[in-house]
């Protein structure tokens, strides 16, 4: 079995994730109060018992799901003795999932990730004022029509507007991002092509174009400053779709994915072509698992988020 652990993004969150694991297992109590410590906020209640619209501020979404992510994987190591470099060959996750990855394969030390992703979303949410950004997701589309669509969406809506593919998710799933008025043109010419839906989506700020800048911008001085260690074992990148493990490379692709598109489903196709197939997503949500089952349906995929689910993983890999 050739196994890679994967790690969500954005969208994933709910108020109450966590509080489970941190109710059952020291060790999720613990990561939790590290990166409490870290932030200087108290992070934790706000994900088990706080406000959804706080919780749904991307300077809060991003260092949270990335909590609930490592308290998994800190109650693999501590209840089963399970070391991620002896049960899998590569880690990913998807946007900020892949600092969480990064950190699981030893690269970035816990509390330095939780202020990178914390420092990452207030940069990204200054970049671009609010309601002058959007994203939309264009169902039932190939890639290369959704770039087109989006091309020319930039072009009807004048004045330099942007719109520009951000998220390659899985077979007919893409997400654009710009402009707020060269998203909506986007929706309209990819509804006018035959897309199964086209909608914009809930989201506070357009991820993954060029849009970004500012924020990439900021990002390469705080990653300038942080320790980054080659990984246990190779972590893909959003920005290459390969597996990457230079230190050097992994800091400049982290800067790099800011404004550029995550390519998930060419990812996980890397990885089914370099013998994956299994693939466990660990954190919140399953979101995750539901696109690795259309991108390729022979990969055995699994989600593990729960006491009850991290237990049965104990059983099988301890």
């Amino acid at each position: 079995m050739v196994r890679a652990f994967i790690f969500p993004g954005q969208g994933s969150q709910f108020v109450g994730m966590g509080k489970d694991l941190a109710a059952s297992f020291s060790e999720a109590k613990e990561t939790f109060q590290e990166i409490d410590e870290a932030l200087g906020q108290d992070l934790s209640t706000l994900m088990f018992a706080g406000d959804e619209s706080d919780l749904n501020l991307t300077e809060n979404t991003q260092p949270a799901l990335m909590a609930v992510s490592m308290a998994v994987v800190n109650v693999l190591k501590g209840q089963g003795g399970i070391e991620i470099d002896k049960v899998c060959d590569f880690v990913a996750g998807h946007s900020l999932g892949e600092y969480s990855a990064l950190t699981a394969a030893g690269a970035l030390e816990i509390a330095d990730t939780a202020k990178l992703l914390k420092r990452r979303g207030q940069a990204m949410q200054r970049a671009v004022p609010v309601g002058e950004g959007s994203m939309a997701a264009i169902l039932g589309m190939e890639l290369s029509d959704v770039q087109d669509i989006a091309g020319k969406a930039s072009t009807q809506a004048g004045d330099a507007l942007v719109c520009q593919a951000a998220n390659d998710n899985s077979v007919g799933q893409v997400v654009v991002s710009g402009h707020i008025g060269a998203v909506q043109v986007a929706v309209d010419l990819a509804t006018e092509a035959g897309a199964k839906k086209a909608v914009i989506l809930p989201v506070s700020a357009p991820f993954h174009c060029s849009l970004m800048a500012p924020a990439a911008q900021d990002m390469s001085y705080a990653l300038a400053d942080t320790d980054i260690r080659p990984p246990c074992v190779p972590v893909v990148a959003n920005v290459t779709a390969r597996g990457e493990s230079e230190p050097s490379d992994i800091r400049r692709l982290l800067v790099d994915q800011i404004t550029g598109m995550v390519r998930w489903r060419e990812s996980v196709m890397w990885m089914s072509e370099n013998g994956v197939d299994e693939m466990i997503e660990l954190g919140a949500g399953k979101v995750l698992s539901g696109l690795v089952r259309r991108i390729n349906r022979d990969v055995t995929c699994s989600s593990v988020g729960t006491p009850e689910q991290v237990e049965e993983l104990i059983g099988k890999l301890g």
